[in-house]
């Protein structure tokens, strides 16, 4: 690809990972925001995560297969569509605080999430050369980041007031009769209906604006021809790729730890008696750190340290502080907030998974071929992950402590040890088979 059109190429990618990481990492303060707004349990309030991330792990394959069919830029228009369509479903639930519907908005917007990343990730890795790939994820990362850290505290200047502190304790007190509660609860949950509505304006909008920009069409099964004929040779299925399969584990362990630790991180400050108005900005700690990380993995790789080993490195320091956040406590007064260390343990962990998925993908996939697509597909259905452990979690929680519910990410981490190690290399089957 010319070096103009990677470019161009890279800022419209650049635009949608932000709008990514908006849509996403907003979760952080819908989860706490439903569970007051809806009369939640720990359990149910993680729904959230289930329902928005599960789309990927049954749509990834349809993707692609809609993708060989449409081509990457139509197949992108209608991944925003489909996130627009999920958005105004939201002024139906909250005119009847309905939750089942927020959840299914919240699948559609997951829907067209999967179909973008099945399109755009492919496009991150492509459009330059291959040891660089973890460099340009870098730079996505970056605007992914930036959109996570301010949409927890965009959401919260819109929908929340300074006054609520003293509303939620009252609505958690237990005092006021019940048409009173409905009442302000009815109030508190419609609040929602605005900005998504312009979420929804702006989403059909950009995939308009993707459709007819200048971002190349992708043909996968020409692209990288050496590695091609050196990786795929002799293969017909994309299960014959070892490395492939274990790094969709290795992606589903990875998101599965990093939304632990920031959809769980703002109800756990609530534990350590922080009203949601101050602990709304422990998820923007958590990837802030993550940006430093991005920064970091910019400028040294493949410069000063390669990917392999950044990668063995980043999961190392991810095991020691998830062990921190269970083993260390005592109060501290860290930026203002008075709270137990062990969290900021746990927003530490943003520095480490920085890095992780960015060097997972292209040693995933590298050598796939004319698999490309099918094994994004693969990859991006290990996004389920980001599904599964924060309902996990919400059990562990509801019948243990919110603290001890964090065990689950020693299983996490080692897992990606494992892979940062040895599994990147296996190509065969076999026992023993690796290169």
């Amino acid at each position: 690809m010319k070096n103009k059109t990677s470019i161009i190429s890279i800022a419209i990618l650049g635009l949608m990972f932000f709008i990514f990481g908006f849509v996403s990492w907003v979760n952080a303060i819908l989860i706490p925001y439903f569970k007051i707004a809806c009369e939640l349990t720990h359990f149910q309030s993680y729904l959230v995560a289930f329902a928005f991330y599960v789309a990927y792990f049954f749509m990834s394959v349809p993707s692609s297969l809609l993708l060989d069919k449409v081509g990457f830029k139509k197949g992108m228009m209608i991944g925003f569509f489909s996130m627009a369509i999920g958005a105004f479903l939201f002024v139906p639930a909250a005119l009847t605080r309905a939750y089942p519907v927020f959840l299914s908005g919240l699948f559609l917007i997951g829907t067209g999430l999967a179909l973008l990343q099945t399109a755009a990730n492919p496009y991150v890795t492509i459009v330059g050369p291959i040891e660089r790939a973890a460099q340009r994820i870098s730079i996505m990362g970056i605007c992914n980041k930036i959109a996570g850290i301010l949409a927890p505290l965009v959401f919260a200047a819109v929908v929340l007031k300074v006054t609520d502190s003293e509303l939620f304790r009252t609505l958690e007190s237990g005092t006021l009769a019940v048409a009173e509660k409905n009442h302000l609860l009815d109030e508190l949950i419609r609040r929602v209906i605005f900005p998504y509505s312009v979420l929804g304006v702006m989403l059909v909008a950009v995939g308009i604006l993707v459709r007819f920009s200048p971002l190349p069409e992708l043909n996968t099964e020409q692209s990288n021809k050496e590695e091609l004929a050196e990786g795929e040779h002799g293969k017909t299925s994309i299960f014959q790729f070892p490395y492939l399969v274990l790094g969709a584990l290795a992606i589903f362990f990875h998101v599965g730890s990093q939304i632990i630790a920031i959809d769980t991180i703002i109800g756990y400050a609530r534990t350590m008696g922080l009203d949601l108005l101050e602990a709304k900005v422990f998820p923007s700690y958590v990837l802030g750190a993550t940006m430093c990380g991005y920064f970091v993995g910019v400028i040294t790789i493949p410069r000063f340290i390669n990917q392999r080993n950044a990668l063995l490195v980043c999961t190392l320091l991810g095991l020691v502080l998830s062990a921190a956040v269970l083993i260390f406590s005592g109060s501290v007064n860290v930026f203002g907030h008075q709270t137990d260390i062990s969290i900021w343990f746990l927003a530490a962990l943003g520095l480490p998974n920085s890095l992780i998925y960015a060097n997972i993908w292209p040693l995933a996939i590298k050598g796939l071929g004319r698999f490309t697509k099918l094994g994004s597909s693969i990859m991006i259905m290990g996004l389920c992950g980001n599904a599964l452990t924060p309902v996990l979690y919400g059990i562990m929680a509801d019948h243990f402590s919110v603290r001890s519910a964090y065990l689950i990410l020693i299983p996490c981490y080692m897992y990606l040890v494992f892979f940062a190690a040895y599994g990147y290399r296996i190509k065969r089957w076999r026992p023993g088979v690796a290169a």
